[in-house]
């Protein structure tokens, strides 16, 4: 048998056309790092035979997903017939990452390996009903791709990220934190606005995601992202796999505090007796402000706070252990918070996880809802089951 045996041998009296995609989708993994590479090298990376990757090549270039470049030769004279380079083309096509949330709208896009081409951002209010954030949430999108000078043809994937329960089709079985929300079918009604699969997953999982892809958790399989906001959340990876629960709802931590009819959030971080009315990022901020500044009421209503989120915390790292837990929200903001949630842990988990701030700010849920749109991009890119080409 020759060196160079691709999976056409192989796999004699195949259905010839499923071989070619499977063909293709090896050439293209060899391709996508980005980097020019010759045919002799795609030959030993990919172990298909020389003609083979050559039909394939061709293939791929139609598609205008592989294109050919110069390559310049190193002094001395050329003998022979000088090598071909060829590149993924990863500007052949585009994903987005959307974050729709009570105060913001995110927008972030990305070309098909997912490096990042531009971002927008547009503040919204927390009364907007539903049809004035849809409406908003189009509008950014619309921005960002006109400032990028990017086809909404040429979009692959769209991730979304927005509070509440989702169920596996996109509609919010549950979101409290925005008028109209609840029941509301998001993914069917933005899937009218593009022409491209579009995948809708609660904040904090796409928050866990974005800090395995390229935060605070790299490289770490059991991991939990804590979101503190209005009514805290988090997402688990186990074994760097997201775990959504039987019906979507993992991680609801928030209504923890229902259990024992302890004081809602506008009371626990009240510093008058009152609760906080509107209870929002600025109200809380301004509350952890005045701790950190010495004010001893504020600060009694921070060790509420902070005792509430390591008792949510807790609960999930009993269940769990996981090795890291990345706090983001509010949360992230306090430089002094991570040592009382570290002692706080040790006390009441059998083994106390790594704790750790978010690494990636206010973006984190939109760049977890881009790096779900690029896992779907490589589901197309890879597929075997029909032919894939470039968009747009």
């Amino acid at each position: 048998m020759r060196k160079g045996s691709d999976l056409t041998d192989r796999l004699v009296g195949g259905d010839t056309s499923l071989l070619r995609r499977i063909n293709a989708a090896v050439t293209l993994r060899a391709l996508r790092d980005g980097q020019a590479v010759t045919l002799t090298q795609l030959v030993g990376d990919t172990g298909l035979s020389r003609p083979t990757v050559e039909g394939v090549i061709e293939g791929l270039m139609e598609s205008r997903l592989v294109a050919e470049v110069e390559q310049s030769q190193d002094g001395g004279r050329q003998r022979g017939r000088p090598a071909r380079w060829f590149r993924f083309r990863a500007e052949a096509g585009h994903s987005l990452g959307i974050e729709i949330g009570v105060h913001t709208i995110r927008v972030v896009l990305a070309d098909l390996a997912g490096e990042q081409i531009g971002s927008h951002t547009r503040a919204v209010t927390e009364t907007m009903d539903a049809e004035e954030r849809l409406g908003a949430a189009r509008g950014a999108v619309a921005e960002l791709l006109r400032k990028a000078g990017v086809s909404r043809d040429s979009l692959w994937a769209v991730g979304v990220g927005t509070p509440g329960i989702i169920d596996g089709d996109g509609s919010v079985r549950l979101g409290t934190a925005m008028p109209g929300w609840t029941g509301l079918d998001l993914g069917a009604r933005l899937r009218r606005s593009f022409r491209c699969p579009v995948l809708i997953e609660n904040d904090a999982n796409l928050a866990a995601i974005a800090e395995h892809w390229q935060g605070a958790a790299v490289g770490m399989g059991d991991v939990v992202f804590v979101l503190a906001g209005l009514s805290p959340g988090a997402g688990s990876l186990i074994n760097g796999r997201l775990h959504r629960g039987f019906g979507g709802a993992a991680g609801e931590i928030g209504a923890l505090h229902l259990l024992g009819q302890q004081a809602t959030p506008e009371r626990l971080l009240s510093t008058t007796g009152k609760p906080l009315d509107p209870l929002d990022e600025a109200a809380v901020a301004r509350v952890l402000t005045l701790a950190r500044e010495g004010d001893e009421v504020a600060r009694v209503a921070m060790d509420r706070f902070l005792r509430r989120l390591v008792h949510d915390v807790a609960a999930l790292v009993l269940a769990i252990d996981p090795q890291l837990v990345v706090i983001g929200g509010w949360a992230a903001g306090l430089n002094d918070v991570l040592e009382p949630l570290r002692e706080q842990l040790a006390r009441y988990c059998l083994r106390a996880p790594e704790v750790a701030l978010s690494t990636l700010g206010e973006d984190v849920v939109a760049l977890g809802a881009l790096r779900l749109a690029l896992d779907q991009v490589e589901e197309q890119l890879f597929a075997v089951d029909q032919p894939v080409s470039a968009r747009g």
